[in-house]
């Protein structure tokens, strides 16, 4: 009999072997690879389908997280300025966003070679309706109407809008995703509470813009303001805003400002408008460090459960193992086709992770893109889907091997008596 050809280190003899495998596998020759085992792999993920569905479902919600987290970095920290963002700089104060900075800067800001025009932006902040409703909520941004159209570059809005923007002192324009929210009109009526600012502000919509770099975000006249405050605070901007001549005095013409005011009280910081975005979300702390903290314990989480269901899997397959063994599989083959099963539930679980996150990313974009206008566009980048789906592959294999390997180095008659 085949079986008295065993020996008791557990492998079968080489006479056995070649008799054991055609009994199964006539062509074994030709196709005795990893491949063919795939099949087998994927059925093996479904022989406790309880289990497999929670853990994938594990899988599917910590790669959707891993997926948002890496998109949002992406975003903040990798994205690409847009042809206006490349051209425009934010001068504000250096100690903190909080701090006014003189209007009497601008004139001298102005007078810099390379800068093209330049406006003040006040945050205005106040309440519009409830304060508790969180739809109330957008960017209220007082500004030099005229100098304000011609740095923004790729605001697109009609010209009888533009003009009634410039000479009515009351107007004010609003992003057309704003308007969409809140069910704004041309010709309605705005009022805003102050609280940065006291006072009561009526503003009339006068137009509605688009704008990739502005999104949710309403914008009014700064003399209109001024004339509403004390005379002390009048001569205060929260930042300026410049248009420069061209990309490659960007740099220049930063660095000239803040030499500038360098003895100056208060002192200046000028950056690109896309760190001054980054400003904003830094409030909220090391965003970069909080990010990559949240991924690194996302993917831990993911090394657990799935460590954890392929021991308890591998477990009660020991006289599976043994039994295959004895059929003529190789350790080889039984670690490739655990691993692959591993492999294979990690995968699935990050392309439905990544599915979901797709979807998130959209109405998260939105929201966030209040604070900083890179978010506007979040998205699931092919190259964040294959960084994601890379880790699902890389942790399904690491969690998966040393029960593997403790299966596939398990002699035959060791794993034929256990009983686990």
């Amino acid at each position: 009999m085949l079986i008295d050809k065993v020996r008791f280190t557990g492998e079968p003899c080489l006479a056995a072997r070649p008799r054991l495998l055609s009994l199964r596998y006539p062509n074994h020759e030709e196709d005795w690879g990893v491949l063919r085992y795939a099949s087998l792999a994927f059925k093996n993920t479904l022989r406790n389908k309880r289990r497999s569905l929670l853990t994938i479902s594990s899988i599917a919600v910590s790669l959707c997280l891993l997926g948002i987290l890496l998109a949002i970095y992406n975003a903040l920290f990798n994205s690409v300025a847009t042809p206006g963002q490349a051209l425009r700089l934010v001068v504000r104060h250096k100690v903190s966003l909080a701090q006014p900075i003189l209007a009497a800067y601008e004139s001298k800001i102005r007078r810099v070679p390379g800068v093209k025009e330049l406006s003040p932006w006040n945050w205005y902040g106040g309440t519009y309706k409830d304060s508790r409703d969180q739809r109330n909520f957008f960017a209220r941004f007082a500004v030099d109407p005229a100098a304000f159209l011609i740095i923004r570059t790729q605001l697109d809005m009609p010209e009888n809008q533009k003009r009634a923007f410039i000479t009515e002192r009351t107007a004010c324009i609003v992003s057309q995703d704003l308007a969409d929210k809140l069910n704004f009109k041309i010709g309605d009526r705005i009022v805003l509470q102050g609280d940065i600012y006291p006072g009561t502000l009526e503003l009339k919509v006068a137009g509605i813009f688009e704008d990739p770099d502005a999104v949710q975000s309403l914008f009014f006249n700064i003399a209109y303001l001024r004339d509403s405050q004390p005379v002390a605070r009048r001569s205060f901007d929260s930042t300026i805003a410049l248009l420069a001549d061209s990309a490659e005095n960007v740099p220049r013409i930063a660095k000239t400002i803040d030499t500038m005011f360098a003895n100056a009280s208060p002192p200046t910081k000028t950056e690109s408008e896309q760190q001054f975005a980054l400003s904003f979300v830094s409030f909220l702390g090391d965003i970069k460090f909080f990010l990559l903290s949240i991924s690194a314990a996302v993917t831990f989480t993911i090394l657990l459960v799935t460590g954890n269901t392929m021991a308890m899997s591998v477990r009660e397959r020991i006289k599976e193992v043994g039994v295959l063994k004895t059929l003529g599989f190789t350790r080889n083959t039984i670690l490739t086709v655990i691993i692959g099963e591993a492999v294979t539930m990690s995968l699935i679980g990050g392309a439905i992770g990544l599915c979901l996150a797709a979807f998130l990313a959209i109405g998260i974009g939105k929201a966030g893109a209040v604070f900083a206008s890179q978010l506007n566009q979040l998205s699931i980048t092919p190259a964040t889907a294959a960084i994601c789906l890379g880790v699902a592959a890389l942790l399904g294999l690491i969690s998966s091997f040393v029960p593997a390997w403790n299966a596939a180095k398990t002699d035959i008659l060791d794993s034929l008596k256990f009983s686990g």
